[in-house]
Parts: C-alpha cells; sequence; structure tokens
C-alpha cells in the first residue's frame, strides 16, 4: 500500500522522488523539468514520498512563486500523505518567498532592528511614498523633468533584486535616467530612511531583509536549525537574493532539492537570472544529483522535436531531448505572410476553421513577444466578432501612454472634453490637479476655450513646453497637416515625455508606431476618435474577476505570461528578427539566449498544433530620410536553414495578384484589400 502512490510516475521522475530518502538528510538534488514533463507532480511526489519515510512536515520549507502554486502543492501533499499513510499532515512551512520573509521579519524584527509590527507597502503605496521624498528633496523642480515615480520605484526594486551597482543598472537597463545617479542615490536613501520612520517595509524589502538577516550567523543558524528539507520550486527564476538565500539556509546543500527548467528561464527583466540554475550541481561540495525529466505529456512528437532543434543550439545548456507517445504527422507550420494585416487576416481565419471543426476558442492562443505585437488582430478579431481576452498587461488600446496620446487628439477636437484635457495637461511638468482643474473649468466655461489657453500663463517649470503644447494644438485645430499626418505630429510632440515617464520608453514607442499604422486606415482624426471609442478592443489585464459577454474566446498572450500553461492550437506572432529575438534583446549573448528560450517556451505551450508567422515586412514611421516606409523583415535566427526539416512551409496567401506595393498599398484601406475584404 505505502508504494502504490508512485505508480503513476514514469522511471525518471521515480528516481527524482526516491532520491536520497532512505537517508536522513540527503545531499543536494537538481531536478531539471522540462517542459510537460510533470514538474508540479514530480516535486509534490517527493515531498509526500519524505514525509511518508518519517520526515517531519514542520521541518520541511516548500518555497514557491506565486500563492496558488504553495496551495495546490500542499494539496497534493496532503491528500496523497493521507492515502499512503492513512493520516492528516499539515506543511506550515509552505509558501512563496515573500510570504514565508514575513514570517521570519516579524519573528526575527527586533534583532534585526525593525519593528516586528511593520505594515506592508503595496506597489501604489510605495510609489507614493518615493513621490513623497522625491518632491521634499526637489527633484521634481529641476529644469530636465526627473523620471517619474513609478520608474524610480522600478529602478530601485530591480537594483535591490539583481544586487547590481546603481551606476552598472542604469547603464544596462535605465540608459536615459544615467544623469540622475547621484539624485537617485539620494532618493533610494531618503526612502529607506522614511520606511523605517514609519515602521514600513515594501514588496522587495521582505526578501532584502531576511537576505540580510542571514548574513547574521547566530540568526542563520537558527532558522537554517528549523528545517531538513528545503524545496524550491521554479529554480531558474530565481534572483541573486532568493539564490543567497538558499544558501545561507543550507550552506552545504544537504536537504536542499530545487526543481525547474533553465531552458525556460525568461524573466530577466524581473531580475532572475539563469546561472542560478546553471552553476548550482557545483555550487556545493560534493556536487549536486542531477536527475532530469524528458518524457513529455503535452505536445506532440513532430513539435518537441521542432522545440529541441531549436534549443538544441542553446550556447549552454544542461542537456535534454523532450519526447513523447503522442504520434502525428503534423509538423508545426511555418507561414510567410505578406505582412502585419495578413497576419491578423491568417490567424483569425484558422480560429474560425478550428471553430467551425468542433475546437472551442479557449483552446486556441495566440502568443507574441510584446503586447503591441497583437494590435493589428485585435481590430481583426472585433472586426470579425471573435471574442477573446488578453493576458501580459492592459490591451493595446487601454495602456497609459496610447491613452496619453489619444487624449491630445481629443482634447484638441473638443477643448470642452475634462476627461482629455485633464490627462494631457498633468503631462507638464508643473501642472497638478488643481492648476489643471482651474484652467479646464475657465476654458469649459468660455466661449473661446483655445483663447483662455493662450491667455494661460504657465508656472515656470513648463513655460517652454507650454508654448510647444500651442503650437501643436493651433497646429492640430488647422488641420492644414491633414490626416493621418497629425498624428505624425502628437507622436514626435510626446516623445520627450514618453522617455522621462516611463522606463521602456522605446518597447512603448513601438505601440504608437502600430497605432499610427491603424490610424492611417481611417479617412479623418474625427473618424478615429469615434470608432476607437464607440467599439474599442475588450478591456482586460487579467482574466480573473473580468466580466464576459461570451462564455467561450479566444487566449491573446505574451509569451512571460504564458508560460506554465498549453492549448490545443498556438499561434505565435511575428518569428522574424527584430521581433524575437526582439531589437532590445540583442546587446548580450545572454540576452540572445534568453531570446531563444522564450521562442522555445512558446512553441512547448502547444498540443497538436503550432503556427509560426513570419510576415516579410513592417512598416517603419517617421525616417527621417525616407519617411513613413515598408522594411523587409527576415525569418528569426533561431530557426536556420538546416532546422526547416522539422516544419511544414506555407505561404500565405497563395495568390496575391491584386497586392500592390507595400510603399502604394500601406495599410489595409487600399481599394485592392477593400474589394478582397467585400468576400470575406
Amino acid at each position: 500500500m505505502e508504494s502504490r502512490y508512485l505508480d503513476s510516475l514514469n522511471h525518471a521522475q521515480r528516481r527524482a522522488v526516491e532520491y536520497g530518502t532512505e537517508d536522513r538528510i540527503p545531499g543536494p538534488l537538481l531536478v531539471i523539468a522540462g517542459a510537460g514533463t510533470g514538474k508540479t507532480s514530480t516535486l509534490a511526489h517527493r515531498v509526500g514520498h519524505l514525509i511518508v519515510k518519517g520526515a517531519d512536515p514542520h521541518r520541511i520549507l516548500l518555497l514557491t512563486f506565486s500563492r496558488r502554486a504553495a496551495a495546490e502543492m500542499k494539496r497534493r501533499v496532503e491528500a496523497m500523505v493521507g492515502r499512503a499513510a492513512g493520516r492528516h499532515i499539515r506543511l506550515p512551512w509552505a509558501g512563496t518567498f515573500h510570504a514565508i520573509g514575513v514570517r521570519l521579519l516579524r519573528e526575527y524584527g527586533r534583532t534585526i532592528g525593525i519593528d516586528p509590527g511593520f505594515t506592508i507597502l503595496d506597489r501604489e503605496d510605495a510609489a507614493d511614498l518615493m513621490n513623497l521624498i522625491r518632491n521634499d528633496l526637489g527633484l521634481n523642480s529641476k529644469d530636465k523633468r526627473f523620471p517619474t515615480k513609478a520608474t524610480c520605484l522600478s529602478i530601485y526594486s530591480r537594483a535591490i533584486n539583481s544586487e547590481a551597482p546603481l551606476e552598472e543598472l542604469l547603464s544596462e537597463v535605465f540608459p536615459w535616467c544615467q544623469c540622475w545617479s547621484e539624485e537617485l542615490k539620494k532618493l533610494f536613501g531618503g526612502y529607506v530612511e522614511a520606511k523605517q520612520e514609519q515602521g514600513v517595509l515594501d514588496y522587495d524589502d521582505l526578501l532584502l531583509y531576511w537576505s540580510r538577516a542571514m548574513e547574521v550567523a547566530e540568526i542563520a543558524q537558527d532558522i537554517g536549525q528549523r528545517f531538513d528539507h528545503v524545496m524550491v520550486d521554479e529554480y531558474q527564476d530565481t534572483n541573486r537574493i532568493q539564490s543567497s538565500i538558499i544558501s545561507f539556509l543550507k550552506p552545504d546543500g544537504r536537504g536542499v532539492t530545487v526543481v525547474g527548467d533553465d531552458a525556460q528561464a525568461i524573466y530577466s527583466f524581473r531580475a532572475a537570472t539563469v546561472r542560478n540554475i546553471l552553476d548550482f550541481p557545483v555550487q556545493y561540495q560534493p556536487a549536486a544529483e542531477i536527475v532530469t525529466l524528458e518524457r513529455n505529456y503535452r505536445s506532440s512528437v513532430p513539435i518537441l522535436e521542432a522545440s529541441n532543434a531549436v534549443i538544441g543550439l542553446a550556447g549552454e545548456r544542461f542537456a535534454k531531448r523532450l519526447w513523447s507517445e503522442r504520434a502525428s504527422d503534423q509538423k508545426p507550420i511555418l507561414v510567410t505572410v505578406p505582412d502585419g494585416i495578413d497576419q491578423a487576416r491568417y490567424v483569425a481565419d484558422r480560429i474560425l476553421e478550428n471553430h467551425d471543426r468542433g475546437l472551442k476558442l479557449k483552446s486556441q492562443a495566440v502568443l507574441f513577444r510584446a503586447g503591441h505585437h497583437s494590435a493589428q488582430l485585435e481590430i481583426e478579431l472585433a472586426r470579425r466578432n471573435i471574442p477573446y481576452i488578453k493576458f501580459g498587461g492592459l490591451k493595446f488600446i487601454d495602456s497609459a501612454h496610447v491613452k496619453d496620446v489619444v487624449a491630445v487628439l481629443k482634447f484638441a477636437t473638443n477643448p470642452r472634453d475634462s476627461v482629455a484635457g485633464f490627462r494631457v495637461l498633468q503631462l507638464l511638468p508643473g501642472i497638478g490637479r488643481k492648476t489643471a482643474s482651474r484652467l479646464l473649468s475657465k476654458a469649459g466655461s468660455s466661449l473661446a476655450p483655445f483663447a483662455a489657453l493662450e491667455d494661460f500663463t504657465p508656472p515656470p517649470a513648463c513655460l517652454s513646453l507650454w508654448s510647444e503644447f500651442l503650437i501643436l494644438l493651433r497646429k492640430l485645430r488647422s488641420t492644414l497637416a491633414g490626416w493621418p499626418s497629425e498624428f505624425d505630429a502628437v507622436r514626435i510632440w510626446y516623445a520627450p515625455f514618453l522617455e522621462m515617464g516611463y522606463e521602456d520608453p522605446r518597447a512603448r514607442m513601438a505601440d504608437l508606431e502600430q497605432l499610427q499604422q491603424i490610424a492611417a486606415g481611417f479617412a479623418s482624426r474625427e473618424e478615429f476618435l469615434t470608432e476607437l471609442t464607440l467599439d474599442p478592443p475588450e478591456s482586460s489585464s487579467d482574466e480573473a474577476g473580468v466580466p464576459h459577454l461570451d462564455e467561450d474566446y479566444v487566449i491573446l498572450s505574451t509569451i512571460h505570461s504564458a508560460k506554465g500553461l498549453e492549448w490545443t492550437t498556438v499561434f505565435v506572432l511575428n518569428v522574424v528578427d527584430g521581433c524575437i529575438p526582439a531589437d532590445l534583446g540583442t546587446g548580450t549573448t545572454a540576452e540572445i539566449e534568453e531570446e531563444r528560450r522564450l521562442l522555445y517556451v512558446a512553441m512547448t505551450r502547444a498540443k497538436n498544433e503550432l503556427h509560426i508567422l513570419q510576415p516579410r515586412q513592417f512598416f517603419t514611421h517617421g525616417q527621417p530620410a525616407f519617411g513613413d516606409r515598408a522594411v523587409t523583415a527576415a525569418r528569426t535566427r533561431f530557426i536556420p536553414p538546416e532546422l526547416l526539416q522539422h516544419f511544414e512551409q506555407r505561404t500565405w496567401p497563395k495568390v496575391e495578384a491584386f497586392r500592390t506595393s507595400a510603399r502604394l498599398a500601406g495599410a489595409h484601406h487600399t481599394v485592392a484589400a477593400r474589394v478582397r475584404d467585400m468576400w470575406r
């Protein structure tokens, strides 16, 4: 009876589960769990098996990256031990790194100089406190606009979790903020002092103070002796602080089990480092035991063969080859399309065809490297009345920077639109809520609202910017520039605010370029704003708690948000150099390797059918020498010619007799496209 609960495991899983369980405290174990190989089940079985063999569940520390994962792990372990040993157990020390950190800091707070009754700031509260310190230091009154509170908090958080010197971090990740290095140090110092004075900690402090406490030998020994076993899920997603905490807990590695997959390490933007899992085996003496899980229960054989080939070209990795018993004749489909518009049409066509064959929309997912890559598809899905939900941030049309630009256009069209005006005016330094409200009230009550704006005396901080703003409004009011050139004028004016207002301005600028291409499909500014307002894409940043008019819908997701999930059919957009890998992800070998892993993660989400889309052209906007023009795209470097044997290659549409050149066709409002659309 005792061994039956292991009967469902394959040989490699069972080896990982049973490793060292005859010893009281075994040596370190690294389980390399490939995509779809039953990682969660294996870790849960290992914890349960240790308990069945005599381990005290109160002396097991199980660390995860989400409350849901911790709850699921506890549920599985408790049920399994109940069936196997006939007793009810609890895992009191199973939780996220941050949740466990809170418990320990409350217990050891006085020892390390913090109030154990501390309260925890959420992200917004932390940003507000950062802003108060920013104002107290006079950093908001500089001639050159200082980074926003959100950007400052992002820099602070990244510095804490990566344990990188500030100058190095600014150079590599936030180059537009390098000139503020000394001011940021003062800001962060004041921020830390304020938190300590107020008895509050932010999210990053929960790891920082835990790690610093473990540097005190007596505390590290006291906490370490509490646990015989330390188990870590998704180890490839840990940052340097989390890795150091594990090392402090168990300096010799005895009792440590970490589970993860180096091929799915894709969160460096959160300060996670793949080095933690790659270096784990040699971190201890003797070296850690390595068990590799390769049997995949998710994908068909052809999908796995293509995925193995892509990740097989990685420069440094743990060797593994995923295999499956799910035979299929359908290779992944590598589809070449003329441009992004046809890419959207291809995906929409296939989604409807699959649905007609009985496949639910929820069983189909469209994945992409960055949120703005789905913009044209969102418009196409909305046009065809195909319901969808998007993961990985706000919808394209609801992101803050897009709303900023649309607000400028609305305010220029109707200066009595106080909602748009309130948003636009507060972009300008020195104009806060009260000033904006007074100005809008005066303009709204005037027969000549623009005259009220012209008569306004701006604060000194935005004197020159106010003059530029009025010039823009005059240009838009005159309509001499014509549509969509008016959009380009707004985008150029907005660029400095975008650069200083957000921590990822280049990626967000790509959103605006995409929006400009969409805007070109409308005859006028008024038509564009009207259609965008009356029939916007559904707004959602997360499925949870969002009401749906349809019980079935397609999933749109960034690749980062899709990790750990699976669908019957998967479409991957823009698999070309410049998108995968992203232009911003090719600065170093490490960045390129992470981009390769992103493609691998996307491919291994598919169960039965995988479509990889390669547009031949993209449109660039506002090039000084050439203006708007089409640029030829190349297939991603991660699928070189020698790997094409693993794919079925298609060109869509097969007949393009009526397509004119890209420069003349421009976008989907051409005559040829309109005629073609009559029969769709």
